[in-house]
This record gives structure tokens, sequence and C-alpha cells, in this order.
């Protein structure tokens, strides 16, 4: 008589950290990122103004081969950009004007575009959390009121099953 299997555990968050020196390295990671991600998954951006999460996003962009220049979507709240081949569409929200938790995010619709795009969510502690369980954080530091500083430290947290045996460390490369 075979045992039934038991239940997975809940899988504890994969992390690592990174340092970068310059805008281009921060692009870099962010193609490196790219080719991890897939569609549904959820990336949030934290970090100060000018910590480099648009930066990081542009480099997504590049590495999954959308249309269109990635800017900050500050006043438009979210930017869509078409995959150019056979990949996921990025999905960048900049929810820093953005009060309110899921209930205000709930107006962009996000919930349905998670299945088959890239969400990269900036300024979204507090705010996205309830769309999976399933995502990658990346919190952004840098000197605060060294506006001349470009060294950024970066930590990369994957959460929930989807990240649970992601290789982080390959962003370091």
């Amino acid at each position: 008589m075979e045992r039934p299997a038991a239940p997975a555990a809940p899988q504890g968050p994969v992390e690592t950290r990174l340092t970068i020196t310059s805008p281009e390295q921060m692009r870099e990671l962010g193609r490196r990122l790219a080719k991890l991600l897939r569609a549904g998954d959820l990336v949030m951006l934290s970090g100060e103004l000018g910590a480099g999460k648009t930066t990081l996003t542009r480099g997504l962009g590049e590495g999954l081969g959308v249309r269109g220049a990635v800017t900050s979507p500050t006043f438009v709240i979210a930017r869509v950009h078409p995959s150019l081949g056979d990949g996921p569409p990025l999905v960048h929200v900049d929810a820093y004007r953005l009060g309110g938790g899921l209930d205000e995010m709930e107006d962009l619709d996000l919930d349905v575009s998670l299945s088959d795009s890239v969400i990269v969510v900036e300024w979204g502690e507090g705010k996205v959390e309830e769309l999976t369980e399933d995502r990658l954080q990346v919190l952004i530091h840098r000197a605060v009121g060294d506006s001349t500083d470009e060294v950024r430290h970066l930590t990369v947290t994957g959460l929930g099953e989807r990240w649970a045996e992601a290789d982080l460390e390959t962003l370091a490369a």
C-alpha cells in the first residue's frame, strides 16, 4: 500500500545580494534578469528616487525584446510594451502616486495582465503583494544625500514556489 504524497512544504525566500557601480551595469542586470522571467511574473522594485528602478526596467525591456522606449510611467501610472517577438509583453507600473492598496491598483487590471505579461511595479510595496504569492522583490539601496555616488546595493528576493528553485546567483555573472 502506497502512502499518499505529503503536501509540499511552503518554500522560503531565495535571495541574492549584488553591488552595481554604474547605470550601464544596472541596465545589464535588467537584461540578465529578463532571461529568468516569463509570462505571469511580478517584479516589485523598491528604492528611493534616483536609485535606478527605471534604469533596471529599461534593461528588462531590452532583454525581453519589447517595443518602445522604457521610461518612467510616473504620470501615466502604467505603460504596456508589446513584445517584438514571441515573448511576453512588459507592463511597467509606477505606483508612487497611488495611495491605496490593491483597491486602487485594481483599476489598472493588473490581475488580468498578469498571466500573459511580465509586470514590473515601482513603489509597489503594500499595494500589489496580493496579486500573487510568487513574486520577485528587488530592493535598491544607495547612499542617501550623495548624488554623485553611482554605487547601488541590491537585494533580490524570490518569493513563492515559482522562485523556489531559481538560481538568482546567475544575476551576479
